[in-house]
């Protein structure tokens, strides 16, 4: 759980705001960060969803650092493709502005 604590620092809050956000204590943060402890599923869950990453993320079984979302196959061209991918690559709050951008430009040329 070495990325735990990256993530939180990053994010700029304590063990003890943490600790709140996902309905637990702070010394469970720290026995997670420090290894002495693992989180179950559903703690894990959590940290994932309020840290906007994977569980596999959390664990260091990937790389892949934004949430993996389920996807449903499309035929695609290569500018589309390049979208898709780019989208992905963005965390939430973006994804929700170039959401509203699309929107936006929809509505305009109506």
């Amino acid at each position: 759980m070495e990325r735990l604590k990256a993530l939180r620092e990053e994010k700029g809050i304590s063990q003890q705001k943490l600790a709140e956000k996902i309905q637990t204590n702070q010394q469970n943060i720290h026995r997670y960060e420090h290894g002495f402890y693992e989180p179950d599923i559903q703690t894990l869950k959590l940290l994932a969803d309020f840290f906007e990453t994977s569980i596999d993320y959390l664990v260091g079984n990937t790389e892949i650092r934004h949430k993996i979302e389920s996807v449903q196959p499309f035929d695609l061209n290569a500018d589309e493709a390049i979208l898709i991918e780019k989208y992905r690559q963005l965390r939430s709050n973006a994804r929700n502005s170039v959401m509203n951008m699309i929107d936006t430009l929809l509505e305009q040329d109506k």
